[in-house]
């Protein structure tokens, strides 16, 4: 479940608002997703208040963006392909496509070493040429996703292969509020 729902503002997304003007000149963020890495959130914004705030986990590697680096990949993002509309929680999901493997889910703090993706994917496609976008640090090649996971004990903590982890409730939650074409920022902060 979302750790916020409804309607507030926010000191912080009114910095991050200002900060995303002189960044993205010319973007319109209406409504977007802000990773904050460092605090393992994602926030569903729209205008300048905070819709929804949900704990993640981020890269267990931290931020970055080199190919094969299994990190988070940092600047903006956009929503590529959505997949799993319809499908039961906690399906596994193995390159794109649901299976009938429904995940046991791990709600203690310890890790099956799997990257288990489940119940829904957001594939995410960068936007910054050279920063997650391109030669050796392409966001869609790399298969950066938000999605949910079997491990949900760990969220709250970096614990990914490079990806945005949710849990299964959540990841639905988001899904069913964003469209294809949905700005992603994600940020080291």
């Amino acid at each position: 479940m979302a750790l916020t729902t409804g309607f507030a503002t926010s000191p912080m997304i009114a910095f991050l608002q200002e900060y995303l003007e002189i960044k993205y000149t010319g973007v319109e963020f209406q409504r977007f997703i802000y990773v904050a890495a460092k605090q393992q959130k994602l926030y569903l914004v729209e205008g300048s208040e905070i819709i929804s705030t949900y704990r993640i986990s981020t890269a267990k590697e931290g931020v970055g963006s080199t190919h094969g680096s299994f990190q988070t990949p940092e600047g903006l993002h956009k929503i590529a392909d959505k997949i799993g509309d319809g499908e039961e929680l906690n399906i596994i999901i193995k390159s794109k496509q649901p299976t009938s493997e429904k995940a046991e889910i791990i709600s203690d703090a310890s890790s099956t070493n799997l990257d288990l993706i489940t119940t829904r994917v957001m594939h995410l496609r960068g936007l910054e040429e050279g920063v997650n976008s391109g030669d050796g640090v392409d966001s869609y090649s790399r298969g950066i996703f938000i999605h949910g996971t079997h491990e949900e004990g760990l969220l709250g903590t970096p614990a990914s292969k490079g990806c945005i982890r949710m849990s299964n409730k959540d990841v639905v939650e988001l899904f069913d509020q964003i469209e294809v074409g949905t700005f992603v920022v994600i940020l080291n902060n």
